[in-house]
């Protein structure tokens, strides 16, 4: 089984223009570890939307900024801890580093993960500092880009992570989202919660977003919502069959049609989704701790016992 369905090479990153002075930087295809990321071009400076996953990557993000604005990159905000979106953080030197106070705390537990051994031994990831965010904020903060009111808000609950924020534009009803919508992709929520991603899909739902920037995928409206509510709510039906056959979450997966959701990419998501999904249907809280080795070990099992494919 193939974890995804790549076209080789890769097309290049783009920068789209999504309104005026708010660009949404796409890197194809949004499979494992390579994210959107975008940026606000004010008069006096850059503000950021996340870093990308490898060193090549993100100063390919910032050469791209570069060709629109010779402007400083003052603010770098961070959507959620995870490496696609914070492990370039520290190429932003002269940047104030943003992020809810989960970021900070899972960066600084983490360190430079392990578990990055679980993909392809081909990709690059250059060199890695540790770089969290530094100035820190527990429910939302409003940034402003010249007069453009940004406002950076956190969930509330586990989502796609614990610690998942989405920055809302609402004079131009633009959202970038982060990790709680893909589009194109598998939606990813071993680290958070079914449950709680849908809850924050109902939250993004009622911002009235006319233009979604997601965090892997191409540039969206508030359909997208729809098709990643329509594979949760697959994934909670799938563990509720599967948990009261008696089945592992790895069995379960082997034993489901994957249907309309098959052509996502990185179809083996639904193993560590449904890892998640069990442990709230045995009364875990969402977000809680579960055995994060044992579900990637599973989800390599599922595709073949191959690393997990990533050509970030």
């Amino acid at each position: 089984m193939s974890s995804t369905s790549h076209d080789h090479p890769l097309p290049p990153p783009t920068v789209e223009e999504v309104s005026e002075g708010v660009f949404a930087y796409i890197q194809p295809d949004g499979s494992w570890w390579i994210n959107n990321t975008g940026f606000l071009a004010g008069r006096r400076g850059v503000i950021c939307v996340d870093a990308c996953s490898t060193e090549r990557r993100t100063r390919a993000f910032r050469e791209a900024i570069g060709t629109v604005t010779d402007r400083p990159i003052t603010t770098l905000v961070n959507t959620h801890h995870h490496g696609d979106h914070t492990f370039g953080n520290w190429l932003f030197p002269e940047a104030t580093i943003v992020g809810h106070e989960g970021v900070r705390e899972q960066i600084l537990a983490e360190g430079v993960p392990t578990y990055r051994a679980a993909w392809s031994p081909e990709v690059e990831w250059g060199e890695m500092e540790v770089a969290p965010p530094f100035l820190t904020f527990t429910d939302r903060i409003t940034l402003h880009s010249d007069d453009l009111r940004c406002e950076v808000r956190h969930v509330g609950h586990a989502a796609h992570t614990t610690n998942d924020s989405y920055v809302w534009i609402p004079e131009r009803r633009l959202l970038f989202s982060g990790d709680l919508v893909f589009n194109g992709g598998t939606p990813f929520v071993l680290m958070g919660s079914v449950a709680g991603a849908l809850d924050a899909l109902d939250q993004l739902r009622a911002l009235g977003a006319e233009t979604v920037v997601p965090g892997h995928g191409a540039v969206c409206g508030p359909e997208a919502y729809d098709r990643v509510e329509g594979y949760l709510r697959f994934v909670q039906e799938t563990a509720a069959r599967g948990r009261a056959a008696g089945l592992s979450p790895l069995e379960a997966a082997r034993e489901t049609d994957l249907g309309e959701w098959g052509d996502l990419l990185d179809s083996e998501r639904i193993v560590g989704n449904l890892h998640r999904a069990y442990a709230e249907l045995d009364g875990q809280p969402p977000g809680a701790p579960i055995d994060l080795a044992a579900a990637v070990f599973d989800m390599i099992t599922y595709n073949g016992g191959k690393p997990l494919s990533c050509l970030a």
